[in-house]
């Protein structure tokens, strides 16, 4: 986590001097707006003070109390997965489990379950796993210059 915090860190100095206003400054801007949704402050970081996106979005998220990473138990990861693979797709949960054997010996992952499939996690995904049909397992892998 101390690398994202790092790099979360630099992106808002980054902002400070690219905008010219110190975060405080930009804090105190949305607090005075009574604004409170994200979109809402996103759309005014935009258009009243000319941010990108990405930097109105960290702000925004900065000015909310922060990114923090999404945490699941081991239990709780299980259940999704578990709903994962119900009814026709049951049959594919052994697929899934060998395949997870096989990715857990290269060392730790993080293992986060969305509604259709997991994605597969170190700083960042590298790969998904779930049913694509009710008889067949995708797994997705991310890699730059793979032969």
């Amino acid at each position: 986590m101390a690398d994202i915090d790092k790099a979360l860190s630099t992106h808002l100095t980054n902002i400070e001097t690219r905008y010219g206003k110190p975060m405080e400054t930009l804090c105190q801007i949305l607090a005075t707006s009574g604004l409170t949704k994200h979109g809402e402050l996103l759309a005014l970081l935009k258009s009243e003070l000319g941010f990108s996106h990405g930097d109105a979005n960290a702000v925004a998220h900065h000015f909310r109390g922060g990114w923090t990473a999404p945490t699941i138990s081991a239990d709780a990861a299980t259940d999704v997965i578990d709903e994962i693979y119900t009814g026709p797709k049951a049959a594919l949960r052994p697929i899934h489990d060998a395949i997870m054997n096989l990715i857990t010996p290269l060392g730790h992952v993080d293992v986060a379950p969305k509604k259709g499939y997991v994605s597969l996690r170190r700083k960042k995904q590298f790969a998904m796993l779930g049913p694509a049909t009710n008889t067949r397992v995708e797994l997705g892998m991310n890699g730059k210059d793979l032969p």
